[in-house]
């Protein structure tokens, strides 16, 4: 009786919350097809002769009652000699389980309700878990006909699952007291159709804004959104549920126009919730965001009062397609890349013959594509498919070849090479099993990680889907030698350089391949040809057994594997099982490949993706807004995979533009793009910015122009301990570990704070000599020596300390009068131990002779402009003026104007 309510409910709530048609709708054949009622109408009394399918109805219902959770028989140990596969869908082994011959559950040889898999959880005391249902129940019903029926399950007959229906598909919530029921209707690939929801689990996505039964009702918490996740046997479908943050929906939302089809879509969704987008950023607000988020690059203080100054109703258009043909957007997008794809120096030893240069090569070779703006699959293709040398040509023709490219003077590059092997050569990414889990990361930004063990939890993913999209990462080898058909040409090639290395053994010492392998570079210096590593194809083979560490598990040659959600292939087919894999990959039917690009570009400009986390693509971790995400990946597979079409369609959005400041709906907006969320910059970033905001203007305009020096180009995870590679790992720039996108870390720290402020490399930078801007405004004020001449940094000096120095100067012209030069040596070095802690002596009297050169507003407009990308209010302008004219010295005053304002949020902060 409680669910035939429940499903009238379910019909109201439709009609009355104005569900929409999910993409599973009802066709024409299924209108007249019988559903069958709920288990707990089928099974509800004990006169029923149905026998349940221990797929669509024993092991959901176990699912349900949480047999087979972690806290219970779904645990790595089991519980009471009894463990489930985890979260279920491993049927034969579950089947197994219940039958194990020193546990059994179940005894066909007595009455259904003797088995253990009944008469222990109808009984609290005899069940460590308590009473999980009762005797007579419709869960009894089912666990006790089964039973009856023979326990039986087909496991060559896996029946598949084709749709789950579930109304509503969507449902908005008007008060705190609302509830609504879910149906769901599971329809399997012969026709039949079941109402499934008393064997569903019903999971919350946050548990303050809706609340979820285990029956599937819902009922209304605070305001804002979430989902309901609804799980059955393979299928995870979440459901929306919102609940607006103001009254101003419907008719009362106010009339706002949408420019392009991001702003319509992000609209809808604005709605609904009765959310106010923010007002459109000022221009200066707009370049320096844009500019740090295109380019990781703060804009130069000339940019910034033209752009200011430009009356063109495009100029922001136009700065967008500017942007995007510098070599800073072009660096900063290749290190975005290299976070995704993996390119650690660490894991890349063996990968080149130069030392300590894979990690470079596999930078410029991304590099080259992003200035060239390949298509994105392009790009991946050549990295996915990567082979050594061209179809036919041998390996002593493909060593003659590279050795002429690494040679001085060739006019050649790694980055000329059509494909890019070191992918596959990472160190840690030689068993298929981190190979399926790394490109699943990097390219469809899915973590099918969870699926080598178990069923996912959060996605459709089950182990056997896992152990057949590994079988496509089992044919391809990485190694410092060719394969045996190539074996003497390696060792003509070889052996004459280590019969050289030889030579230079000394007595006692023994033959070491890796050291002579460190001699190659003077070799091919000296144009002679060295043999190279080599990535090729091979049969795809798999270890067995579910250690993929084991060396004594045996191997296997596998001839078929299903792509992860697709169709099964034919390996015998293919000579390289990677090609089927990269055809499915970019696919326009492929449901990762577009959507995990746009989304990782949608997060890097908004600080959060329209799928959160990015590289989580699951189920149960559905977009914000499906429909935006939709969009561009359809339109950037129609743009025939052009990224700067995707940075064109975001930047230009009004969505991107809007200020960072909040109105009194959407202050609490954290991920549906109603204004800009402020976030820390990037480590890269931060340096750089650093490193602009204190360098003279040639410096910064070099940085503009070309990459030599800059942070955001450098291509390895540099994990070094001092200068540039430890502020980049205290700003948490990518470990690039495992390919997660969490490999980056944007927290803040004490550290970090202390960096900014004391570090001697951010003191450095203030007062670098010929390259500081502090240096080159001391030369403008007519301080020949520049920032030397003019005062160090802010030290107190001693009182009268002029008149002390003009005293020690004369003791020194005394000195030098009598030839005493003891005392001469002794002197000098004072007076030199002086003028480096408290500058020089002259410096007040210089620079009161300058006075007029040194105009203190202009000098406040250049610092704001150059640190914070904007010009000072008034009033910041009046008391920054009034700070430099009292300081005593002029220079240690701007320093420490220079030094206060990298040291604000809004320095540090995109915003």
């Amino acid at each position: 009786m409680r669910f035939r309510v429940k499903h009238v409910l379910a019909m109201i709530a439709t009609l009355a919350v104005g569900a929409v048609a999910t993409g599973d709708s009802l066709g024409a054949e299924d209108l007249g097809s019988k559903t069958l009622a709920p288990v707990t109408e089928r099974f509800a009394s004990r006169k029923v002769k149905e026998t349940p399918s221990f797929q669509k109805h024993v092991v959901p219902l176990m699912s349900r009652l949480g047999c087979n959770g972690r806290a219970c028989h779904g645990s790595f140990q089991g519980r009471g000699d009894f463990r489930l596969s985890l979260f279920g869908y491993y049927f034969k082994a579950d089947h197994d389980a219940i039958f194990d011959k020193a546990s059994p559950r179940v005894d066909l040889s007595v009455a259904p309700d003797e088995s253990l898999i009944i008469a222990k959880p109808v009984d609290e005391n005899e069940h460590e878990g308590g009473e999980i249902y009762a005797r007579g129940s419709w869960e009894h019903q089912v666990f006790h006909r089964w039973i009856a029926g023979g326990a039986k399950h087909e496991a060559d007959n896996i029946e598949k699952l084709d749709r789950l229906e579930i109304t509503p598909s969507e449902i908005i919530l008007r008060g705190v007291d609302e509830k609504v029921q879910l149906q769901v209707i599971a329809v399997w690939a012969n026709g039949e159709r079941e109402d499934v929801t008393p064997l569903c689990r019903f999971v919350t996505k946050n548990g303050d804004l809706a609340k979820v039964d285990q029956d599937g009702l819902i009922s209304a918490g605070e305001r804002g959104d979430t989902h309901v996740i609804v799980s059955y046997d393979k299928a995870v479908i979440p459901i929306p549920v919102m609940r607006p943050l103001t009254e101003l929906v419907g008719r009362k939302y106010p009339k706002l126009e949408s420019r392009t089809k991001v702003d319509s879509l992000v609209a809808v969704k604005l709605r609904k919730l009765g959310i106010v987008p923010s007002d459109i950023a000022g221009d200066a607000e707009f370049l320096r965001r844009l500019r740090l988020d295109m380019t990781g690059t703060l804009p130069m203080a000339e940019e910034v009062e033209a752009f200011l100054a430009d009356q063109s109703p495009n100029k922001r258009t136009q700065k967008i397609d500017e942007l995007l043909e510098t070599p800073a957007y072009a660096a900063w997008w290749t290190t975005v890349l290299c976070d995704a794809t993996g390119n650690n120096d660490q894991q890349l030893t063996n990968a080149s013959v130069m030392r300590n240069s894979a990690s470079k090569e596999w930078y410029d070779w991304i590099y080259r594509r992003v200035v060239e703006n390949a298509p994105y699959d392009q790009l991946v293709a050549g990295m996915v498919t990567a082979r050594s040398g061209e179809p036919g040509q041998s390996y002593t023709e493909f060593c003659e070849e590279m050795s002429d490219l690494y040679r001085k003077g060739s006019g050649k590059s790694f980055a000329d090479l059509e494909q890019m092997t070191h992918y596959w050569a990472r160190r840690e990414f030689r068993n298929p099993e981190d190979r399926a889990v790394g490109f699943a990361y990097a390219f469809m930004g899915v973590r099918i990680q969870c699926a080598q063990c178990h069923k996912h939890p959060f996605d459709e993913w089950s182990k056997n889907d896992f152990d057949e999209f590994k079988k496509f990462f089992g044919g391809v080898t990485a190694s410092t030698r060719p394969d045996r058909a190539d074996q003497a040409e390696y060792k003509k090639i070889a052996k004459p350089l280590e019969a050289e290395y030889r030579k230079t053994l000394k007595k006692g010492e023994t033959f070491n391949a890796n050291r002579a392998r460190r001699m190659y570079p003077k070799f091919l210096k000296d144009g002679r040809i060295v043999p190279f590593p080599v990535v090729y194809p091979v049969q795809s083979r798999i270890r067995m057994g579910d250690d993929p560490n084991d060396r004594k598990a045996p191997i296997k040659t596998v001839t078929s594997a299903r792509l992860l959600g697709g169709s099964e292939l034919d390996l015998t087919q293919y000579d390289d099982v990677r090609v089927p894999l990269m055809d499915w990959l970019r696919s326009k039917d492929n449901p990762y490949f577009a959507k995990a690009f746009v989304n990782r570009l949608w997060a890097r400009y908004f600080n959060v993706g329209i799928v959160n986390p990015a590289d989580d693509l699951a189920k149960a971790n559905p977009p914000s807004n499906a429909a935006l995400l939709d969009y561009l990946a359809k339109g950037f597979i129609d743009s025939g995979f052009d990224m700067k079409w995707v940075h064109r369609e975001i930047a230009n959005s009004d969505a991107y533009q809007r200020s960072w400041k909040p109105n009194e709906t959407n202050a609490q907006d954290q991920r549906h793009f109603s204004r800009c969320v402020p976030r820390r910059l990037p480590a890269e970033v931060v340096y750089d910015a650093l490193i602009a905001a204190t360098a003279s203007d040639t410096v910064v305009s070099a940085m503009h122009e070309g990459n030599d020096g800059r942070t955001i180009a450098v291509p390895g995870t540099g994990n070094g301990r001092s200068g540039t590679s430890y502020a980049l790992k205290l700003f948490g720039r990518s470990t690039r570990e495992s390919n997660c996108d969490c490999d980056r870390s944007d927290d803040a720290s004490l550290l970090q704070t202390l960096f900014m402020q004391n570090d001697a490399e951010t003191l450095a930078m203030l007062d670098a000599r010929n390259r500081g801007w502090l240096d080159q405004v001391a030369r403008e004020m007519g301080h020949k020596n520049g920032i030397s001449s003019a005062g160090s940094r802010q030290v107190k000096r001693p009182a009268n300390y002029e008149e002390r120095m003009a005293s020690l100067q004369t003791r020194i012209s005394q000195a030098r009068r009598t030839g005493n030069k003891k005392s001469l040596r002794q002197l000098t070095a004072q007076h030199k131990q002086y003028v480096q802690r408290f500058g020089d002596p002259n410096a007040n009297r210089k620079a009161a002779d300058d006075d007029e050169k040194f105009e203190p507003e202009k000098i406040v407009e250049q610092v704001y402009l150059r640190t914070l990308s904007r010009p000072p209010s008034d009033s910041e302008k009046e008391r920054s003026a009034r700070y430099l004219i009292e300081a005593e010295d002029k220079i240690n005053g701007i320093r420490g104007l220079l030094w206060a304002l990298i040291n604000t949020k809004e320095f540090v902060v995109n915003h």
